[in-house]
């Protein structure tokens, strides 16, 4: 299902200042299945990071979206973590890389510098008129923190070693927070993502304390040069984070939060509670996507526009993204509630 519907970017931006818009406007923080599908004529078979990055743009014009994502994962900042758990999902109970003080400062940082930033100045000219593209990064201070350590032993570093902890979180955060001054150089970039994963289905990783000394500093100083740069920011965390809700709304000062699930809120309960103080993205629970029917999507789709439309604030997607196991006719049911709109 492709849409011929001009894209807009200034409607994403509206949505993320709280302003009814004109459409419906749609809003996923990544598509990863039917990929060639939705590109259709647009596809460019091959492993050239240029053709790659252009398919993404392709999909997402195609689908009617008014933005595209910048894929952060040719060429640009990384931690690598060696050998992990990693099938369909990815091991983070079991040690990272980092274990004490000397593998600390054996560890490879990476330069953001050296990143491959004239991708992004070759990819421009194939970003249809009316497009911006949105940053993110891969992963966030807590995620690549998690990464780099291991869950299990992070918790035991935080009471033995707080003093490793804290700059470990620095060299991770000092880089990303470079990642996105670089970023916001580039004028094709118009809004920028921090995906950093929080949380459980009932409680954030770490204690709300641990989160506010070691974690949300740097999400605010990332946050404040992204505004800074003219640009807004969307908060993309998974998990139970009503504990934190008033400091990612009055301390981090993000313009949007995305990922969602109905075991933990349900985004209609979160647009009420929420809605008129941050912009809220996506929300269709990615089970209910692949077990509804399309008939089903489409109805909660088009009640989740109507309830929202006048009062602004929200654009429709998923709960967290489109991977290959959500049907194709699923998603296009959920577009569709917005296109028809």
């Amino acid at each position: 299902m492709k849409t011929n519907r001009e894209p807009d970017f200034q409607n994403l931006l509206d949505v993320l200042a709280r302003k009814p818009t004109e459409r419906p406007v749609l809003f996923e923080f990544f598509i990863s299945g039917h990929i060639q599908q939705l590109a259709g004529e647009a596809y460019i078979p091959g492993n050239d990071p240029l053709d790659e990055m252009r398919n993404y743009v392709s999909v997402f014009h195609a689908a009617g979206y008014d933005y595209a994502p910048a894929v952060p994962w040719f060429g640009f900042l990384n931690f690598p973590s060696g050998n992990r758990d990693h099938d369909k999902s990815i091991g983070m109970a079991h040690g990272g890389v980092i274990r004490d003080r000397a593998s600390f400062e054996a560890y490879p940082w990476q330069d953001p510098e050296k990143d491959n930033w004239s991708l992004l100045d070759r990819l421009t000219p194939h970003v249809p008129d009316g497009m911006r593209l949105m940053i993110f990064s891969n992963g966030g201070v807590l995620e690549n923190l998690v990464s780099l350590v291991g869950y299990e032993d992070l918790c035991f570093m935080l009471e033995d070693e707080p003093e490793l902890v804290q700059d470990i979180v620095d060299a991770i955060g000092s880089r990303l927070l470079r990642y996105y001054q670089l970023a916001m150089e580039k004028p094709i970039i118009g809004v920028a993502a921090l995906n950093d994963d929080w949380g459980f289905k009932s409680q954030p990783f770490l204690p709300p304390e641990h989160l506010r000394t070691f974690i949300f500093p740097w999400h605010r100083r990332m946050a404040q040069a992204i505004h800074g740069a003219g640009r807004p920011v969307i908060l993309h965390s998974c998990g139970e984070l009503k504990l934190v809700w008033e400091e990612i709304i009055e301390d981090l000062k993000v313009d949007g939060k995305h990922s969602y699930e109905d075991t933990i809120l349900p985004v209609e309960e979160a647009y009420e509670k929420y809605g008129s103080r941050i912009a809220i993205l996506g929300g269709m629970d990615l089970d209910f996507l692949c077990r509804s029917t399309p008939d089903e999507i489409y109805r909660r789709c088009r009640a989740m526009i109507e309830r929202t439309q006048a009062r602004g604030g929200y654009a429709l997607g998923s709960g967290n993204s489109i991977p290959d196991y959500v049907p194709l006719e699923n998603f296009n049911a959920m577009r569709r509630a917005a296109l028809e709109f």
